[in-house]
This record gives C-alpha cells, sequence and structure tokens, in this order.
C-alpha cells in the first residue's frame, strides 16, 4: 500500500530558492509540493487554503515576516502544519523568536539535499526534536529567564522531568521507552502531560520553556 505523501508549502521570497527546494522535495515519492508563497501574508493564505502537512518558512519576508506568519497560522488553524523555519545564520535571534513563536525547527540555507529532506521528513513524524544540539544552544544563548521558576516546573512528576530531559536529547519515544524501561504508550502519556503542564505546542517548545525556566540547569 502507498503512503500519502507529505504535503508541503514552500515559502521564500526569492523565487530562486524555492524553485531549488522545490526540485529537491519532489524528487522524493514521499514528499509533495502543493504550494508556493514569496510573502509571509501569502504563506498564510497559502496554508490556510492548502492544508499542508509541513511548511518550510524563510524567516525574513515581505509584508509578514516569518515570525508573525507562524504566529498567525498556529493561532488560527485547529490542526495548522509543522513549520520549518529557513535561516541563513543559525544564531540569529530571528530563529530563536520563530521557535519560541512556535515553529518545529529550523533549517539552514546551506544545508545540503539529504539534510533538507530528512527533516521535512522528521518534523513531519513529530516525535523528535529537529537538531537538538542546536535547538539547546539557541535556548541557552538566547532564553528569557523567569524570575523565578514558573509554576509548571513544580507540577512536573519525577518521571516526566525525565522525560523532558531527554527529549532535550533529541531522543525518539522508542528510545524514551528503551532507557527509561517502560513502554511507548507509556512515554507517549507522559510527553503529554509535560506539553500540558508546561503549556507548550510541541518538543521544541517545551525544551526551550525548560531552559528558560532553568529546569536544564537542576538535577
Amino acid at each position: 500500500m502507498r503512503m500519502t505523501p507529505v504535503r508541503i508549502v514552500l515559502a521564500d521570497d526569492e523565487h530562486m530558492v524555492r524553485t531549488a527546494l522545490r526540485a529537491i522535495l519532489s524528487a522524493e515519492p514521499d514528499l509533495e509540493v502543493v504550494g508556493e508563497a514569496a510573502t509571509g501574508a501569502q504563506a498564510v493564505a497559502a496554508v490556510r487554503e492548502l492544508a499542508p502537512d509541513v511548511a518550510l518558512m524563510d524567516v525574513r519576508m515581505p509584508e509578514v515576516d516569518g515570525i508573525r506568519a507562524t504566529e498567525q497560522i498556529l493561532a488560527t488553524l485547529d490542526e495548522p502544519p509543522r513549520i520549518i523555519v529557513v535561516t541563513t545564520f543559525e544564531n540569529d535571534s530571528y530563529v530563536y523568536d520563530a521557535l519560541r513563536a512556535g515553529a518545529a525547527g529550523f533549517l539552514l540555507k546551506r544545508a545540503d539535499a539529504d539534510a533538507l529532506v530528512q527533516a521535512v521528513r522528521l518534523v513531519a513524524r513529530s516525535d523528535t526534536l529537529l537538531f537538538p544540539s542546536a535547538v539547546r544552544r539557541l535556548a541557552a544563548e538566547h532564553a528569557r529567564a523567569y524570575p523565578a521558576p514558573p509554576a509548571w516546573v513544580a507540577r512536573l512528576t519525577g518521571r516526566e522531568g525525565e522525560v523532558l530531559r531527554l527529549m532535550a536529547a533529541g531522543l525518539t519515544n522508542a528510545e524514551i521507552a528503551g532507557r527509561m524501561g517502560v513502554g511507548p504508550a507509556t512515554v507517549k502519556s507522559h510527553v503529554a502531560a509535560v506539553l500540558a503542564k508546561t503549556g507548550t505546542r510541541d518538543r521544541t517548545q517545551a525544551v526551550i520553556a525548560a531552559y528558560e525556566a532553568g529546569f536544564m540547569n537542576n538535577r
């Protein structure tokens, strides 16, 4: 049985960049580019119309930048796509702002074709962190620390805290289950509890929240 391909929208103000991305992604049988956008406003409209699984979003675009476009998409759609922000510099504060806004990860424009394809597949699967070491580094550099730990820190159980740390290390649910000696369903429940207690949408935002709360510095 043939799997339904991952549907993708490309948002970048440079036509050549979109053409290159489309050529790489369309060559894969499990990936399908269903739309393009040259501005943030067009990206929001395309996502609303086409309901893709993943959106590749340039950080800096005319009219509405990638950060605002990400916020609008996540705030107005019941089932938004997973968003990967595309950037020139990985330590750019814009990237961190995009991750805080709800993007699932980021990709450098100089990334090779294999990295691009694997990033889209990984984010579409959504059970692990995209480039976890880079996300951790960004969080450590740009985190806007709370004056005191937020209330959710005290509400995490010991098991949930352990899961959060393993999520930050980039482990999948299956890998976390193996590390903790529990079943995948138990890990899935712990992950859901972590997201609920931290008030975050997915693993990326949960990890960022953990760094900002100082949780990752405590053992």
